[in-house]
């Protein structure tokens, strides 16, 4: 799918992964509408990039209703807002458990589900879902809120692509794993063992930018050292997990 002329929702744009993911879509010239919770920092990219601004708490269920009425006609979702929820389960509050299953699995699928009819009805539109590594390698070190909830969104987004790939609509997912200066293992400050590296910020926009146009089911972006841990942990995910995150 051509990006040029293309309106483009993305939400998580106030921080984080946020701003290479929206001046990735800016250079190929889409119309972007970034939400995020934050409204200064978005205005401020807004106006660099020429965007519009969407402040949402994804939290909240009424907020997200407003985002969808005030996005219009999106051909483009870009779903890559998150939370850590971090610390193990007996540490985690029930109010913050839900908020991270809100903004991490419900509004992505919210948001899926509102925006697809009308990409159907136009006979195109793409989707992509910003998942993580921790989806992928359970890990002792992860919160297990947060890895459930970007497993999950793994699962929902690869049947969603096969239930739509007839209907016009593509679904990409886009899996980050350690990322330097932004992202959730730059702010938990974790130490990386040897064989795996940290990424760009900017090889995640162009991740995003790749799935849309060449409609691709998901893309990595990490080192060969990770990739190589996650097929491992395919086939031994609970021997993965036990020597993980130490």
């Amino acid at each position: 799918m051509e990006l040029e002329g293309k309106r483009v929702l993305l939400t998580g744009a106030s921080g984080g992964l946020g701003e290479p993911i929206a001046r990735a879509l800016a250079q190929r010239e889409a119309k972007l509408v970034l939400s995020g919770r934050r409204a200064e920092p978005l205005e401020t990219l807004a106006a660099e990039l020429g965007a519009e601004v969407a402040v949402c708490d994804l939290s909240n269920r009424a907020e997200l209703e407003r985002l969808i009425s005030a996005a219009g006609e999106v051909d483009v979702l870009v779903a890559n807002a998150g939370l850590l929820g971090a610390g193990t389960l007996p540490r985690l509050e029930p109010d913050e458990i839900d908020r991270v299953l809100e903004v991490n699995l419900r509004a992505p699928i919210q948001l899926a589900r509102r925006l697809m009819p009308s990409m159907v009805e136009r006979g195109q539109g793409h989707m992509v879902f910003v998942a993580s590594f921790t989806g992928k390698i359970p890990s002792a070190g992860e919160s297990p809120i947060y890895t459930a909830t970007k497993s999950g969104l793994r699962g929902f987004a690869h049947v969603l692509r096969v239930q739509s790939r007839r209907k016009g609509v593509g679904v990409s997912i886009v899996t980050p794993g350690p990322i330097r200066d932004v992202g959730m293992w730059a702010r938990g400050g974790q130490k990386l063992p040897g064989f795996i590296r940290p990424q760009a910020p900017e090889d995640v926009g162009k991740a995003v930018v790749k799935a849309i146009e060449q409609n691709l089911a998901e893309i990595d972006v990490a080192s060969l050292g990770l990739r190589a841990v996650s097929k491992l942990s395919a086939l031994a995910p609970a021997f993965v997990a036990s020597r993980s995150g130490r």
